[in-house]
C-alpha cells in the first residue's frame, strides 16, 4: 500500500566552484552549507516533515546519456 505522507523536499546541488574535497566520501562544503541554509529557512517558515536530497559529485556538465 502506498503512503500518502507528504514531505517538504529540500534539494541541494554541487556548485562548479566546489570541486575540492578532503575525502572522496565527504559531502562537499557546498552541499553542507546548502543543507544548513535550507533547514534553517524551512524551520523559520514552519515547514514540517522535511527531506533533504542532493546530487553531490554530479553537475550539469557530466550528464550521462541513457538509452
Amino acid at each position: 500500500m502506498a503512503s500518502n505522507e507528504k514531505y517538504t523536499v529540500l534539494y541541494g546541488r554541487l556548485s562548479q566552484e566546489d570541486t575540492q574535497k578532503t575525502n572522496k566520501t565527504d559531502d562537499s562544503n557546498s552541499i553542507q552549507n546548502q543543507k544548513l541554509l535550507l533547514e534553517k529557512y524551512s524551520a523559520e517558515k514552519g515547514f514540517t516533515n522535511t527531506l533533504f536530497l542532493y546530487d553531490d559529485g554530479y553537475s550539469g556538465t557530466n550528464l550521462v546519456s541513457v538509452r
